[in-house]
């Protein structure tokens, strides 16, 4: 597959999963392919992660199963994107088509404004109680130990880290290596989510998976900070100025080397302060702030975090237009 075509199939890609998301009658009927790449790696590690193994061995089991992942995540897609182009003339264009639907599967921009706004509603119509159920769908964190401040400051930091490894991430490995490269990159995202996890059970086995999910999220981090640095200046009512030097200073001094790009230039847009400690499975895990202003955030600031991130996927969308006509 050339790079035009990958950039004419990223911008329909983009623009059915804007439109429509994944239905959930479809999920009901079969899942996501990431539930299925989910139950991939839950299969290996419980059948490769032995507690009882020494550390090295364990890391070196890890290192196997993530590499079973890739192989078999990205011999599927390259099978189907290879289907699509020995299809008869006639049948090209339906299949382009069907291949830019199955590749929106892998990018997130509907599903992470609705359950993002999900929590705003849920403060705004049913209080903390109803904030923090809504953000425990999206956050990893004690959602019992927030108040409203911090579940609002939670769901805003979800939205610009998921902003760059669910959508940004997404869209440029599309963009650069097809099919095989948005799946190859959401089996690596998903195995660092499942097992990329300093606990006594993942922290030898899901090494590989967390450091591979670092490094493949290098670029689209500072990508993704650049797209919200700039919808700051569409988007009425943001600190404009200050978002670039915000981001710059704080991004390198965040525990993650990638979320500190997309969560410093939100803090910076809205005048807040982000990251910071907080409550992880019971552990405190000590973050620098990101951003100088607020700490105290509420539903208001969720609903203004959701129209810079909107701004920010539009940006995105008209980049990838842009790439086409520059391309042909």
């Amino acid at each position: 597959m050339d790079i035009l075509t990958n950039l004419i199939l990223l911008v329909a890609a983009l623009t059915i999963e804007a439109a429509a998301g994944y239905p959930a009658r479809l999920y009901r009927a079969v899942g996501h392919p990431v539930s299925w790449m989910g139950g991939l790696i839950a299969w290996l590690d419980r059948h490769l992660n032995r507690e009882s193994a020494p550390t090295e061995t364990r890391k070196r089991w890890g290192m196997v199963a993530l590499a079973l992942l890739i192989l078999v995540v990205g011999v599927i897609a390259w099978a189907i994107e290879s289907v699509v182009y020995d299809l008869p003339t006639l049948l090209v264009l339906p299949g382009l088509l069907i291949l830019a639907a199955v590749a929106s599967t892998g990018l997130a921009q509907r599903s992470l404004y609705t359950h993002v706004k999900a929590v705003a509603v849920g403060l705004e119509t049913g209080g903390l109680d109803a904030g923090r159920e809504a953000v425990a769908e999206i956050v990893g964190r004690d959602p019992a130990s927030l108040d409203e401040a911090g579940v609002a400051r939670a769901a805003i930091e979800s939205l610009a880290e998921n902003f760059s490894d669910g959508v940004v991430a997404p869209a440029m490995w599309f963009a650069i290596a097809g099919l095989p490269g948005v799946a190859v990159y959401k089996a690596i995202n998903t195995a660092d989510s499942m097992i990329g996890h300093r606990t006594p059970r993942h922290e030898a086995f899901g090494w590989a998976a967390a450091r591979l999910d670092d490094v493949v999220n290098l670029p689209a981090s500072r990508l993704a900070g650049g797209f919200l640095t700039a919808a700051a200046w569409i988007t009425p009512k943001m600190d404009r100025g200050r978002v670039a030097p915000i981001m710059l200073r704080d991004a390198p001094h965040h525990r993650s080397p990638n979320a500190g790009w997309p969560e410093a230039a939100m803090a910076a847009a809205l005048d807040l302060r982000l990251a910071g400690p907080r409550s992880y499975h019971g552990h405190l895990v000590r973050d620098s702030w990101m951003g100088d202003g607020r700490a105290e955030a509420g539903p208001r600031d969720i609903r203004r975090a959701l129209g810079l991130y909107r701004n920010a996927c539009i940006l995105q969308w008209l980049l990838a237009v842009l790439l086409v006509a520059v391309v042909l």
